[in-house]
C-alpha cells in the first residue's frame, strides 16, 4: 500500500495532519506494509527567497482581515497542535519560498530519510522559527537527519531535484488538488486536511481491504 502526502512546510495543517496520520499509522495492524511518499506542494510558488514581515503582518494583509482575526486563528491552531504534542511559535515563522526545502524532502527520500527531513523541516520552522529557505540552515538540518552535507550542499547549489517538485506539483493539479495537506492512498482512495487520527485508521483500512478483495478477485 502507498500512501502519498501532498504537504507544503510552512502549513501548519499538514504538521498536524502529518502527526494524526503517523499516529494511526502507528496502530494499523499492517503498517509495515506501508509505503508512505513525500510529495511537493507550494502553497505561495511566487513567495520571495526571503522575507523579514511577522507571519501575522504578512497573513493579515494577504487576506484583507484584521491582526486580531489572524492571531485568534494563529491562536487555534496552536492549541490543536498542542493537543497532538506539537509546539508552535507562530510569532517567529516568516514566510519565504519552500522550493528548495521540497528538492531537500526529495535528495532525503533517495536516502530513505524523507519522514524524518520533513518532520525536521516543520520543527525548525514552526517552534524554532528558523529561516528554512536559507542554503546553510537547510544544509544543516539535512545532516541532522543523516544527510550528508556535502551532498546536500551540492544538490541545493544546482538544479538537481527540481524537476521532481514541479512533477509533483503537475501531478496535483491533474488530481484536482488545491489545498494541502491531501493524501492519497493507492490513487484509488484520498482524503483532504488534518483529519482527525481515526479518520486516518478508517482510511487505511478501507485501503486493505480493497486490496484484499482485489487480490481475491485475481
Amino acid at each position: 500500500m502507498r500512501v502519498e502526502i501532498w504537504a507544503d512546510v510552512v502549513c501548519p495543517w499538514c504538521y498536524l495532519g502529518k502527526r494524526r496520520f503517523e499516529g494511526a499509522l502507528a496502530t494499523f495492524e499492517h503498517a509495515d506494509d506501508v509505503e508512505v511518499v513525500y510529495r511537493s506542494f507550494e502553497l505561495d510558488p511566487s513567495a520571495p527567497a526571503e522575507r523579514s514581515e511577522p507571519l501575522l503582518g504578512h497573513l493579515s494583509a494577504k487576506y484583507g482581515i484584521s491582526p486580531a482575526q489572524v492571531q485568534a486563528m494563529q491562536d487555534r491552531v496552536s492549541a490543536l497542535a498542542a493537543d497532538e504534542g506539537l509546539t508552535f511559535h507562530l510569532e517567529r515563522a516568516r514566510t519565504a519560498r519552500t522550493f528548495d526545502a521540497h528538492r531537500l524532502i526529495h535528495l532525503a527520500g533517495d536516502l530513505g530519510l524523507a519522514p524524518q527531513m520533513a518532520e525536521r523541516l516543520f520543527a525548525a520552522y514552526f517552534t524554532e522559527g528558523m529561516t528554512i529557505t536559507d542554503t546553510s540552515t537547510l544544509v544543516a538540518l539535512g545532516e541532522q537527519v543523516g544527510v550528508p552535507a556535502g551532498r546536500a550542499t551540492a544538490v541545493l547549489g544546482s538544479t538537481q531535484y527540481a524537476d521532481r517538485v514541479r512533477a509533483d506539483q503537475q501531478d496535483a493539479a491533474a488530481l484536482g488538488i488545491t489545498g494541502v495537506p491531501f493524501f492519497v492512498v493507492d490513487r484509488r482512495l484520498a482524503v483532504s486536511g488534518a483529519q482527525p487520527q481515526q479518520s486516518f485508521a478508517e482510511l487505511l483500512s478501507t485501503a486493505r481491504y480493497q486490496e484484499a478483495a482485489s487480490d481475491l478477485r485475481i
